[in-house]
């Protein structure tokens, strides 16, 4: 069992459990943040433009809390509710006032105050602790869901007044984001039929995506999404053409359509255009393209439904890139699969994997972010 700290002494699980249920959390890891693969514009973070083949930590800070990778540019959150962003900065991604590019992190802003985040194609998104859903970067297709369409924001806008969001994810001009009442709401570029709504029509504030109110992550990729639900039910939509809708097809849907029957799915995840998810048994499955062996199942085989990448029972949390795949087991080792022509694999080589290989030695990885883009650049933290 890991050991949580207090300022003094160790506290039990159950104490654990008291503190968060009183609102009172004075226990904290130390969250290191560690980047690589593509940096040609500053992306991972290190004061330069050098692609690395291997994980390198960003900076001295080890309070990292929520980390999101776009496609040539990177946010994160700190524990005492920092924004921070770094990369390319073109059409004000980095919500600095301006479209400089920083090849290190960089303040955005001074305030305390945000809790989570999520990056697209070249538009930042983040929640606050109150609740509020904050936009910048660019505008097409209304994907910053301010009502207006084509604009550029160098500086993050309130997306409406409303104090209930509770979770965000971006795609390639288009977003998502759950509220605490357990709705989904997405806007943005409607082609595909990413945004769920039933149309293939752009929308440029959100709207709800059907009538549930049990969802419970949303992963949104350049032109397709999947989502869980409470009860342990996965849903896809939007683009299908090579299968990463799951359906045993290569059909696009406007609206969720479930995958399979069982109640049993975790954590999902996808690239560009292949899909990755755990179940609660802790077996790993994917689907989609596989012309990189991004699917980890030792082959180049396309899949239009889910298959089960190996025999293991301890896969966790499961990320990808345009045509790579990244996995944190039970026991905390990261494991990487599919192209590597950035380094983005992380092994120290620039060799393509069909099947899991792991990064490294150590067992205290977290968190992974990735991108569905071009950029295959790789953020993860590490807990101590």
């Amino acid at each position: 069992m890991p050991q949580w700290k207090q300022y003094s002494g160790i506290w039990t699980p159950t104490q654990q459990m008291q503190a968060i249920a009183a609102g009172k959390w004075p226990l904290l890891f130390d969250y290191e943040l560690y980047s690589w693969g593509n940096n040609a514009d500053g992306q991972l973070g290190l004061g330069d433009t050098t692609s690395l083949s291997s994980p390198v930590q960003v900076g001295a800070l080890t309070t990292w809390e929520k980390v999101s990778s776009g496609a040539d540019f990177s946010l994160a959150t700190t524990a005492d509710g920092k924004l921070y962003a770094w990369g390319q900065g073109a059409q004000g991604r980095l919500g600095q006032g301006n479209t400089t590019s920083y090849s290190s992190p960089v303040q955005v802003g001074a305030l305390t105050t945000w809790a989570t985040v999520g990056a697209g194609q070249s538009s930042g998104y983040a929640i606050k602790t109150d609740g509020t859903l904050w936009s910048w970067g660019d505008d097409t297709e209304g994907a910053l869901g301010q009502g207006t369409s084509d604009v550029r924001l160098s500086s993050p806008v309130q997306v409406g007044a409303l104090t209930n969001w509770s979770q965000v994810s971006a795609g390639q001009y288009f977003a998502g984001a759950i509220k605490t009442d357990g709705t989904l709401w997405t806007w943005g570029y409607g082609a595909s039929g990413r945004l769920g709504d039933g149309t293939t029509v752009s929308k440029n504030s959100p709207v709800q995506v059907g009538a549930l109110t049990t969802w419970a992550r949303l992963s949104a990729s350049n032109s397709f999404c999947l989502a869980t639900t409470t009860d342990g039910k996965l849903y896809a939509w939007g683009n299908g053409a090579q299968g990463q809708l799951g359906q045993g097809n290569t059909t696009s849907y406007p609206s969720p359509v479930q995958v399979g029957a069982l109640t049993t799915w975790d954590y999902a995840g996808q690239g560009s255009s292949h899909s990755l998810v755990t179940k609660t048994d802790g077996t790993l499955w994917s689907w989609g393209s596989n012309y990189a062996g991004q699917l980890g199942l030792g082959n180049t085989t396309y899949y239009s439904s889910p298959v089960q990448a190996g025999a293991l029972t301890t896969w966790a949390k499961v990320e990808g890139t345009s045509a790579s795949s990244s996995a944190i087991k039970t026991d905390g080792t990261l494991w990487t699969w599919g192209t590597n022509g950035s380094g983005q694999l992380g092994d120290g080589t620039t060799v393509s994997k069909n099947s899991p290989v792991q990064v490294g030695a150590l067992t205290s990885w977290y968190v992974i972010a990735t991108n569905s883009g071009a950029s295959d650049h790789v953020l993860a933290t590490i807990r101590s």
